[in-house]
């Protein structure tokens, strides 16, 4: 029963005549009306014809009319369906035998019209508030399950996202979270930026101070050069104890990877006049050095199940890390093709080919100050 359809009266009785009055008198309101002639056929109907109402008569041969109220009030698909009871017996004893089988309302032969509309059009009313509720919970459910989905996905979004934080920027993590760019952790080529920085005087630091020491200026050194790396949106390839690698350029496309590697690296180097302030009251000599190239790699997500690391694998990668080497304390050596790629807003000084291990012939190398 709804605001576009009429309801449906299914009129159960074994006398013909009855049924007829009944449907006449019912159709003339407006209301649709099934009819069955004894209690296995109202219970075929009630499947076949889905009514709003029932009105059944008590006394039938076969299933009786309380009979059938039992098995409607079983079934869970109909056990709100409203019924109201028929009878010409008495009143009062088949009241309370009707209130047992589950009948909710009665009416007395011969049937007052009146009365017969009344009755119906508030069991309607009732009928019409559970149908409501029933679409309210059935509404919720649905949108329980949605929600559930959904947090489901955010949750896996979440996971993606932390995991992918190990490696690169927020920035990058979030955009191939939203994209869905699961694809990219595969091994690709691409050309980078790549930046190799790590301190000066380590080794020996570590071999005259406590671990604990040790422990304090990588903490402090790592946190100062981490925010620098994701404001500058690099992807970190790891921390390597003073070592800490960074390219440009993937996983994303970056803008002019070349300067903000260079960028990058002045902040580093200004950052770290900080550091080495602090350190030196303690009487720490550490010091930085930074190597910048740029070229083709090899990129992706490279280990074992249960350990995968995303790094850069190239020529590329060696040239940083020379360049790192031979840079001296505060100095940032960059190669050819970095050097190319950065504008007259940067101050760069020619230190001429140097001799690097793994070449066979001197590099170029220049020296990036400001």
């Amino acid at each position: 029963m709804s605001a576009d359809r009429p309801a449906k009266v299914l009129v159960v009785d074994d006398t013909p005549l009855n049924i007829k009055l009944l449907g006449d008198l019912l159709a003339v309101k407006g209301y649709v009306v099934a009819t069955a002639t004894n209690g296995e056929e109202a219970l075929a109907k009630l499947a076949a014809e889905m009514p709003d109402i029932v009105l059944l008569d008590v006394m039938m041969p076969g299933l009786s009319g309380y009979d059938v109220c039992r098995r409607i009030r079983a079934d869970p698909t109909t056990a709100l369906l409203p019924v109201v009871m028929v009878t010409s017996l008495d009143p009062q004893t088949e009241r309370v035998k009707g209130i047992e089988a589950g009948a909710d309302d009665f009416i007395s032969k011969p049937i007052n019209q009146p009365e017969l509309f009344a009755r119906v059009r508030s069991l309607l009313r009732i009928k019409a508030l559970q149908d409501e509720v029933r679409r309210q919970s059935d509404a919720l459910k649905e949108w329980n399950v949605k929600l559930e989905d959904r947090v489901r996905e955010q949750i896996g979004e979440l996971e993606r996202l932390g995991k992918l934080k190990r490696f690169f920027s927020p920035t990058v993590a979030e955009a191939i979270v939203n994209a869905g760019e699961t694809s990219i952790l595969t091994p690709h080529r691409r050309e980078i930026c790549y930046v190799f920085v790590d301190l000066r005087g380590f080794t020996a630091f570590t071999d005259t101070v406590e671990p604990e020491e040790v422990q304090a200026v990588l903490r402090d050194y790592h946190s100062a050069m981490g925010r620098l790396i994701a404001d500058h949106e690099g992807t970190l390839d790891r921390f390597a104890g003073d070592g800490i690698l960074v390219f440009f350029n993937d996983p994303l496309p970056t803008l002019e990877p070349g300067k903000r590697s260079a960028r990058m690296a002045l902040a580093m180097r200004e950052r770290f006049a900080l550091l080495h302030e602090q350190w030196s009251k303690l009487g720490y000599e550490l010091d930085l050095g930074v190597g910048i190239a740029q070229g083709y790699a090899t990129l992706g997500a490279f280990g074992f199940e249960g350990r995968w690391d995303y790094t850069a694998i190239g020529g590329v990668v060696n040239l940083a890390f020379r360049l790192c080497g031979e840079a001296k304390p505060g100095q940032i050596l960059i190669d050819r093709r970095t050097r190319a790629a950065l504008d007259d807003t940067f101050t760069i000084e020619s230190v001429g080919p140097i001799v690097l291990k793994g070449y066979a012939q001197p590099v170029a190398a220049f020296a990036l100050t400001a």
